[in-house]
């Protein structure tokens, strides 16, 4: 096989994978259920998902720093298995602890490792003008893991219950994704990706010299610092989007059937991440960055005027690709400013800040609706804090001096 077109199929097969182990997408349909057949209240069932977000971003880091030193097939092999048997063990078990333990811990960890894998090794494989796309297309098969996953939790719960829902799930997402995962790892040491053709008339964008920083050496820049808080900010929107959207378009807009609106969020997300990838590799990650998170201000303000099925929908679209063209641009930005040698472990440790806006975002939504009966002031916080994120972005500049204390040649290409 070429390498083009080995490339593409690790592209492929990590793609594949993101797709399936999704699960935590479908989380709201079992919650439901859990409520409705269990008797369990909205704090029971929803304690397993808020221990999983919190678990996953953790077990992201670990898998970055891990992957880089025994390679990525097995941790992601590592990482199916967790998810598969993480749900297999959940068909045994009706407490709201065990569903900690089994969906909060185990069925998360495996999450964080498989999916913090993907998307290091993929672009690896491909040519420093590319990773914004690759990185889009990687990520895009986990957010659109919920317009499938959601209908199928469903009526498998219709149909067969939810612990015999668990173990089918459990059982297919091994007999899917752990086959994929041994067609997925890391290119040999000196492997140089081609460099795509450009159209007639086009020029490709100014590279800046980059240097391969370690975590260690990362976090004593002040990019770091300034991308981990335009992360956690910026995303936690999105995030409250993901967690409330069904609610919002019954309460502001009389939408009974909000399913296909959540579809359409999952939908928008998952084009975002390809859409904004693709973006950020013609004009730039630091201005694609400034350009959504402006869309998602004005989106957010507007918000509260959304009382009509159209508005929904229109704000739905926009608030999902937003958000999804952020989970494309961070991890581009961090292997342009810190490069590709220990890209697993540094996109780990920046990745906990959407860990943070992941228990950030749904607490501004529920705090909102609690105290006023309307999200509102949910959406004007969540402005605020993207007016923080653009503040941010404009002091933010590229990486291109080596790590303090070496005197290392430049490595991989930084881009503004």
């Amino acid at each position: 096989m070429s390498k083009p077109s080995k490339a593409v199929g690790i592209l492929v097969a990590g793609t594949g994978i993101n797709l399936t182990i999704g699960f935590l997408y479908a989380w709201s349909v079992f919650k439901k259920a859990m409520v409705a057949d269990w008797g369990w209240t909205h704090s029971e069932a929803n304690a397993a998902y808020t221990v999983a977000i919190v678990t996953w971003a953790a077990a992201l880091l670990v898998a970055g720093v891990v992957q880089d030193r025994i390679g990525p097939r097995r941790v992601i092999q590592i990482g199916v298995f967790l998810v598969g048997s993480g749900l297999i063990a959940s068909s045994f078990f009706q407490t709201p602890f065990a569903m900690i333990v089994t969906v909060g811990v185990i069925v998360a960890t495996g999450i964080g490792f498989a999916y913090g894998c993907v998307t290091p090794m993929a672009m690896k494989w491909f040519h420093p003008s590319m990773k914004g796309m690759v990185s889009g297309i990687t990520v895009a098969g986990f957010g659109v893991a919920a317009v499938y996953l959601a209908p199928l939790t469903s009526a498998l719960i219709r149909n067969f219950g939810i612990s015999r829902s668990f173990l089918i799930l459990g059982v297919g997402i091994l007999a899917v994704a752990q086959p994929l995962s041994f067609f997925v790892n890391n290119p040999k040491t000196g492997y140089v990706p081609e460099a795509p053709a450009l159209a007639a008339g086009r020029n490709r964008r100014k590279k800046l010299d980059g240097y391969n920083y370690t975590w260690r050496q990362m976090v004593k820049t002040p990019a770091f610092y300034l991308l981990w808080l335009m992360f956690a900010l910026s995303s936690s929107a999105g995030v409250m989007m993901i967690g409330h959207l069904a609610s919002i378009a019954t309460t502001q807009a009389n939408i009974p059937n909000s399913a296909y609106i959540v579809s359409l969020l999952a939908i928008s997300n998952a084009s975002g991440r390809v859409g904004g990838g693709m973006l950020s590799d013609r004009i730039g990650r630091r201005n694609t960055m400034l350009i959504v998170f402006s869309t998602q201000l004005l989106n957010m303000l507007a918000f509260s005027f959304y009382t009509t099925e159209p508005l929904i929908i229109l704000g739905t679209v926009v608030a999902g690709f937003s958000y999804g063209s952020l989970m494309s641009t961070f991890p581009s930005i961090t292997s342009d400013n810190f490069g590709m040698k220990s890209y697993g472990a540094n996109y780990g440790v920046l990745y906990t800040a959407w860990g943070v806006s992941g228990v950030l975002g749904p607490l501004i939504a529920g705090w909102a609706i609690d105290a006023t009966d309307s999200y509102s002031l949910a959406y004007i916080v969540s402005a605020a804090l993207l007016g923080a994120a653009i503040a941010l972005g404009l002091f933010l500049k590229p990486v291109h001096t080596a790590p303090a204390g070496t005197d290392d040649e430049p490595a991989t290409p930084a881009t503004a």
